[in-house]
């Protein structure tokens, strides 16, 4: 992943994500008018999310990610995975780790197993936005680590976004 392809913002704190996902709209404003499409992270990113796709008069979809973790530091991220088979892989950070072979494969059934669930849960049969060629708006209620808004990010270019966006703005009270 490119450094250009996700930029953060400094972090504010709100008392409730619709205030949270308009002030987020504000910073965003520059997408008007352009392909892009909104994707806000399960859980409290949809709501967030939900406000800034109004401001922007774009589609408002799920991004369903899950970070690999490094299994003796799991905050550390060696990759993520995402729906429609969207793999990612950090390989110096898996060579420095020495993550065998053995160590992926049962990290990454594990957190495939939540992601299907998930995206069971959350689609319910319905499919995603493409992304093809498109900006794609992560947005998230709050960032501890980072880490899975990257992991995001990185799922939606593999998912064929131009550009991934993802802006640390909002964090709840």
């Amino acid at each position: 992943m490119r450094a250009a392809d996700v930029e953060l913002m400094a972090m504010t704190v709100f008392a409730d994500r619709v205030k949270a996902g308009r002030a987020l709209a504000s910073r965003l404003a520059y997408l008007h008018d352009q392909d892009v499409v909104v994707l806000g992270l399960t859980g409290g990113g949809v709501p967030v999310a939900s406000e800034v796709a109004e401001a922007l008069g774009a589609p408002l979809d799920v991004i369903v990610a899950r970070k690999l973790g490094v299994p003796f530091q799991p905050e550390l991220a060696m990759g993520a995975i995402g729906e429609g088979g969207a793999q990612v892989r950090d390989a110096k950070v898996m060579a420095r780790a020495r993550i065998t072979d053995a160590d992926l494969r049962a990290v990454d059934s594990r957190e495939r197993e939540l992601l299907e669930e998930r995206v069971a849960r959350l689609r319910r049969g319905r499919d995603r936005i493409d992304l093809s060629g498109r900006t794609a708006v992560i947005v998230d209620d709050g960032i501890a680590t980072g880490s899975t808004a990257r992991a995001a990010c990185q799922v939606a270019r593999h998912l064929g976004a131009a550009r991934a966006i993802s802006r640390r703005r909002a964090t709840m009270r």
